[in-house]
């Protein structure tokens, strides 16, 4: 079974951050918000969603989630994988 972009994004980036066993880390964090089915790899619906986001998308959403406000009210910079209000929201 092929790995889901969102397992091997997610372990590039623990990776990044220097934990030490970043693809286990990887799947206990992605079981547990329930988006990688327990004992496999198969993505549950929640996952399947995550999974076609892009970088900027799931950063948005993050950031629309905590505030209330929508995610066509932030802007996404790349550098820091971050989403912030634009000027006026």
């Amino acid at each position: 079974m092929e790995k889901p972009k969102i397992l091997i994004r997610l372990t590039s980036q623990l990776r990044g951050q220097g934990d030490k066993t970043p693809a286990i880390n990887a799947l206990k964090y992605l079981r547990k918000f329930g988006l990688i089915e327990s004992g496999s790899l198969k993505l549950t619906e929640k996952g399947k969603i995550r999974n076609a986001m892009s970088p900027g998308d799931r950063a948005k959403d993050r950031a629309s989630k905590e505030s209330g406000h929508s995610t066509s009210d932030y802007s996404y910079d790349k550098r820091t994988n971050r989403a912030t209000l634009k000027y006026g929201k």
